[in-house]
């Protein structure tokens, strides 16, 4: 049963394709632009190919697939135009100073015939060791919003490359992280700290190549990692970070809170070290969730290059946990947008379901950050992006039954 049509959709997102309309060569790729981000859009149990095909009324499989899969058109030029609106608004403006977030975003993925699958450890969302495809992506966090920006598919070495890691095109995550980073730049953006965890973080390599852009970061460390610290210049001493953390006495630790949907306490210890493979002293903190290491269930090791004049407790722990905004938009691109739900094997249809996905995404971002969908379609503020996914929705529903009463002879004769 078809629930809706292309024809009923709210004005506002007629406009909003428009801006893209110049980055397509072909009135059939506009035409199926509109109909891939509806089908993200609306409310479906499945978002598929085949389920939003079927979801609308003059929508078709084939040309939502040859759309995805065949049609020439690029993926960075439309990435491109996607952050140029957000851009030239007052209200969404990417301003200097925001958090640059890398992120790797693994999930599962059966067989082994599509570009990226291979076999990939700790799996979140099944907690084990499975085939599944990893994306190294960046996103923007400025206190006010959050945005995803690129994104780059990691291959695995040895399963999805006929030479392995000897292939050329082979590239290791943080080489993918510094492109990614070097793509935000050539846009002029200025982030005022990038944020990794330890996968980067204990790249010293990935740290210099940071720094030689002049930048400032905030990354994880492994607790194995061996720093160079003396609290007296005459006696240095190689250490591990975890047995840095037994050394310390409880008073050296601070307590402090962090306000997320409840609020944590937390105790925090910062240090001046060396590290082997960086000149001169960077600050490392120890974060644990109990007053003391011995009654810890959960310890964490941080290293940045900010100046110990700007770092405190409370601004390594708030500094790091805007990490956590990344999980809210995978969580929210998954359950609400069909992020995994694609239909397709090579690696440039992969990348351009995601890049529609963040399309529909920074849709929804930009009216809520705008207040347009308020204006029309909510009788409450929309503080969040599921509040004006939901007054979209409404939108469609309330279009499509006036649509419907214009065209009373349409399903009959469909039928």
């Amino acid at each position: 049963m078809k629930e809706t049509t292309p024809a009923a959709m709210p004005p506002c997102f007629e406009r909003w394709c428009q801006r893209f309309d110049n980055v397509f060569t072909h009135k059939a790729q506009k035409r199926e632009f509109r109909n891939y981000l509806g089908g993200l859009l609306r409310e479906s149990e499945r978002k598929n190919l085949l389920q939003m095909a079927e979801n609308a009324l003059g929508v078709t499989y084939h040309r939502l697939h040859h759309f995805l899969t065949e049609a020439p058109w690029s993926i960075s030029q439309v990435n491109d135009r996607r952050l140029e609106i957000m851009n030239k608004c007052s209200q969404t403006r990417i301003t200097r100073g925001f958090s640059l977030i890398i992120n790797d975003y693994v999930h599962r993925k059966s067989g082994n015939l599509r570009d990226g699958v291979g076999r990939q450890y700790n799996i979140g969302e099944i907690g084990n060791t499975d085939n599944g495809i990893v994306v190294v992506t960046t996103h923007l966090y400025d206190g006010s919003k959050s945005l995803p920006l690129d994104i780059e598919l990691y291959h695995h070495g040895y399963d999805s490359l006929p030479k392995g890691k000897e292939e050329p095109l082979f590239e290791k995550k943080h080489e993918l992280g510094i492109k990614l980073i070097d793509l935000t730049l050539s846009r002029g953006y200025q982030p005022g700290i990038v944020i990794i965890d330890a996968a980067y973080g204990n790249n010293t390599s990935f740290l210099l190549k940071i720094e030689n852009r002049h930048l400032k970061y905030l990354g994880g460390l492994a607790g194995n990692r061996k720093v160079l610290t003396s609290d007296q210049e005459d006696s240095p001493q190689i250490i591990r970070l975890d047995e840095l953390a037994q050394s310390l006495p409880q008073t050296a630790f601070t307590e402090i809170e962090l306000e997320l949907d409840k609020t944590k306490t937390l105790w925090v210890v910062t240090k001046e070290v060396e590290i082997l493979g960086l000149s001169g002293k960077r600050n490392i903190a120890i974060v644990i969730d109990a007053s003391t290491v011995s009654q810890a269930t959960d310890i964490n090791y941080f290293i940045t290059n900010v100046s110990s004049s700007v770092i405190t407790p409370q601004w390594i722990v708030n500094t790091y946990s805007q990490r956590n905004w990344v999980g809210v938009f995978y969580r929210e691109a998954k359950g609400w947008l069909g992020l995994e739900e694609y239909q397709v094997r090579d690696n440039s249809s992969l990348l351009r379901h995601f890049i529609l996905v963040f399309c529909a995404y920074t849709f929804i971002l930009w009216h809520q950050l705008t207040g347009g969908l308020r204006r029309r379609w909510a009788k409450k503020p929309l503080n969040t992006f599921t509040e004006a996914l939901e007054a979209f929705r409404t939108a469609i529903s309330f279009l499509f039954i006036d649509w419907f009463n214009l065209n009373p002879d349409v399903f009959p004769s469909y039928l």
